[in-house]
């Protein structure tokens, strides 16, 4: 089944590269992961998967459980890169599960930050379709499970700044012309103003590889869901029309350098021998650039899926393409490889 991430993604000239929601829930009879045993935490796994899989055509064709205890870490990372699952996932010792539908949009990690953290994933601006996807399991669940809920405070999580909706909504936006001016900084600052926030590609203390980042709400408590996506889609799109002004000074103004330093990356990608994960993803932004300005073009013009590239070339997904552990030195001569091999397919 073809995974979301590697959709074509037409929305905004390809800057909204994906959106996604989240929404944190808990169960009222047990204590927070935080202060949970591996007793309970075992039996909430086992509740979860009954209320999720009994009895439900829905859950039964469209997901399956993932042992996380059966998985390898190299595996554990890659699902991370995927942004299947969070970082924090990774280290949890405790007894815990993914169920996870088959193209990797919807993801639900039990045992995490909460008992229950419901992941939906649209390619491109669709984020009341990633809301309704996730409304529609966080209703399967509710049926069947006692959620920790208080009438003035709403749904009760681990962290207070998740009170209320329990919801986390957030663009991927891929932002290179305002980074490269220095505009970007002023632009991240301000929307601090608005209750939102910014990070980098793989969430909280992640670095914002290629020029992608991710744009969330940070307020959850007093407002509801359809606030909280007007206001992050109003703001992002604020930030998309100043990436797209400043694209096409670029080409107005400063056309033959614009170029020169879009075929430049090609030139190093299509000839490289050895790629740090930084430099591919630097070059590979520019890449992405190029295509959504058409200034490269492929044999087939059709829209090419760069996201897809980026995720592939990241160490543990790169390790998984090879079928074998890597040191650092063969992950980096291997990565020049894999994007050799495809982007010279991609340029006519």
């Amino acid at each position: 089944m073809i995974k979301w991430y590697e959709k074509d993604n037409e929305n905004c000239k390809g800057v909204i590269i994906s959106s996604r929601i989240r929404l944190a829930r808990n169960l009222s009879q047990y204590p927070f992961p935080s202060s949970i045993d591996d007793r309970d935490a075992q039996q909430l796994v086992d509740d979860v998967n009954k209320a999720m899989f009994t009895a439900n055509d829905y859950a039964i064709q469209l997901f399956e459980e993932i042992k996380m205890e059966n998985v390898k870490q190299v595996d554990k990372i890659a699902m991370m890169e995927r942004h299947v699952i969070s970082p924090q996932f990774i280290g949890v010792k405790k007894p815990n599960t993914l169920i996870l539908s088959h193209d990797e949009s919807i993801s639900i990690m039990v045992n995490e930050e909460d008992h229950i953290r419901i992941q939906s994933m649209q390619v491109g601006m669709n984020l009341l379709e990633a809301l309704e996807h996730a409304n529609k399991v966080d209703d399967l669940l509710e049926e069947k499970l006692n959620y920790a809920f208080d009438d003035k405070r709403g749904y009760l999580t681990a962290c207070p700044t998740n009170l209320g909706t329990g919801l986390r909504a957030s663009y991927m936006v891929h932002l290179p012309a305002l980074e490269t001016t220095g505009q970007l900084k002023f632009l991240l600052d301000a929307i601090g103003k608005f209750g939102l926030t910014v990070r980098g590609i793989y969430g909280e203390g992640s670095d914002a590889q290629g020029s992608i980042f991710q744009i969330s709400n940070q307020l959850t408590l007093g407002i509801n869901e359809q606030e909280i996506i007007d206001n992050l889609t109003t703001v992002t799109m604020q930030i998309v029309e100043q990436e797209l002004i400043v694209r096409n000074k670029f080409l107005n103004e400063r056309r033959l350098e614009f170029e020169d330093a879009i075929y430049r990356s090609y030139g190093i990608l299509s000839n490289a021998r050895v790629l740090t994960s930084k430099e591919a993803m630097t070059l590979l932004s520019d890449i992405k650039l190029g295509f959504e300005l058409g200034i490269l073009k492929n044999e087939e013009e059709k829209q090419i899926n760069i996201f897809d590239l980026m995720t592939r070339i990241q160490p543990a997904n790169l390790q998984k393409i090879e079928m074998k552990h890597l040191s650092l030195k063969e992950r980096d001569i291997a990565r020049a490889t894999y994007i050799r091999e495809k982007i010279v397919k991609l340029v006519k």
